[in-house]
């Protein structure tokens, strides 16, 4: 059987967007028909003719809500933004990249409002059900993005991460989401979450996909990926912080996996990071990120607190009660421990930690705000890491028994690493097929 024409598969993608019974409505929040079809017809013009514009040529992707397209608002997942916000005057940097590349544009996907919360859960769009028991969340910030690939809206899906919003979606349901070394992909474009942290990274099925948006939104060349031969590589597991209180499911998915890794020759270590505690002592100073959110949001809190998600809100306005000494004492602080943590990976291929502690709760459960904030810690918490200490990390599938919820394996490299973690993560993806 001859492969599908991109225009058709962009037809059935745009299918299940409409579909009255799926969750098109809530995990896309503005939908390209007719510039697709041009695209995608372009796409094939190309490909009759034998000619590429690279690897992510024909291939239908999404952006999350927050990237700027010209002559359009960019809400953010908020309805201030989607009332307020002048048009934006160029595409963002990554979304001009894709469309240079051949990329076939379908939606802008749903998030949680301004990006600030792991839960995927928004009040003003609707929450676009889980893939895999759509009674609960999908995970986030990029939460439109993750439903988007697993439900066949799209091929990628592009977000952002600041603590994990796009592994937190991805190993919630059952995808590849990679975060790449913050500086390699410009941020010009993207309504800002934090100045500091936010990077840009892809949704996937495979690994491959991945690497292949990465490379477009780097700028940079891509070559095919070749798996890197697991045996004998070093990966480390740090017992303390990222193993606890883990529920049952993914504990038992994480002890299968590292055992599956053993069988592959990999040299699996049991580590003490206590940077890891250096990490909270900062944090418990209020954190990076709810401060530099604060700057950003402080003049629509003061205008419209109402019409925030209460959730965010809390966490924005915690962020305008650290002081300016605590925060520059939290930069500089973060930038010691950055190089600390560089030198004490150098002698490790990986460190590998469960993506979240948590499988994803229900939606029902985290309407109640005391309930939201703890699950929210707990998906949040592994993610952040690898954030705050500037490195790169790729949240990979695990099998899942009958009827259990997704979780995810996150594989984490320094920064600089990228290219090689994603051969890593290939040669692992192999070891979880059936």
């Amino acid at each position: 059987m001859p492969a599908l024409s991109c225009r058709d598969r962009l037809e059935q993608a745009l299918a299940r967007i409409a579909d009255p019974h799926g969750e098109g409505a809530r995990a896309c929040l503005t939908v390209y028909a007719d510039r697709a079809r041009a695209a995608a017809d372009a796409a094939d013009t190309r490909a009759a003719r034998g000619q590429s514009l690279g690897p992510l040529d024909g291939a239908i992707v999404s952006i999350k809500d927050l990237f700027d397209v010209a002559g359009e608002a960019t809400r953010a997942g908020s309805k201030i933004l989607a009332e307020e916000a002048a048009p934006a005057a160029a595409d963002a940097t990554v979304v001009q990249r894709l469309k240079d590349a051949g990329a076939v544009i379908i939606a802008k996907t749903n998030m949680t409002e301004f990006a600030f919360s792991g839960i995927g859960a928004n009040p003003h769009f609707g929450t676009p059900g889980n893939p895999r028991d759509r009674a609960r969340v999908p995970g986030g910030s990029s939460s439109g993005a993750g439903v988007a690939v697993a439900d066949g809206m799209c091929d990628i899906a592009i977000g952002t991460d600041t603590g994990g919003s796009v592994r937190i979606p991805a190993a919630l349901c059952g995808l590849v989401g990679f975060k790449p070394s913050r500086q390699r992909i410009p941020t010009a474009g993207a309504f800002p979450l934090s100045y500091t942290l936010d990077s840009i990274g892809p949704i996937a099925n495979s690994v491959d996909d991945c690497a292949k948006a990465d490379a477009v939104m780097a700028g940079e060349r891509f070559a095919p990926l070749e798996p890197l031969a697991l045996d004998g590589l070093s990966f480390g597991i740090d017992e303390g912080l990222p193993l606890d209180r883990l529920d049952d499911t993914v504990a038992a998915a994480f002890v299968a996996a590292v055992a599956r890794l053993d069988r592959a020759g990999v040299h699996v270590s049991r580590e003490t990071l206590p940077l890891f505690d250096d990490m909270a002592a900062v944090n418990a100073k209020g954190g990076i990120s709810p401060p530099e959110s604060c700057a950003i949001h402080r003049d629509r809190i003061k205008r419209r607190a109402a019409d925030f998600d209460p959730n965010v809100l809390a966490r924005i306005e915690r962020g305008c009660a650290v002081t300016q000494q605590d925060y520059a004492w939290m930069i500089q602080e973060r930038s010691r421990l950055v190089t600390a943590m560089a030198a004490r990976l150098s002698a490790l291929d990986a460190l590998v930690m469960p993506t979240t502690a948590i499988v994803a709760p229900t939606i029902a459960e985290v309407a109640d705000e005391k309930v939201f904030a703890a699950r929210n810690a707990a998906v949040l918490r592994n993610t952040s890491i690898v954030n705050f200490f500037d490195l790169c990390a790729i949240s990979l599938p695990l099998p899942a028994t009958a009827g259990a919820m997704p979780t995810g394996l996150m594989l984490i490299a320094r920064n600089g690493q990228d290219r090689r973690l994603l051969r890593i993560a290939a040669a692992t993806m192999a070891l979880f097929k059936p």
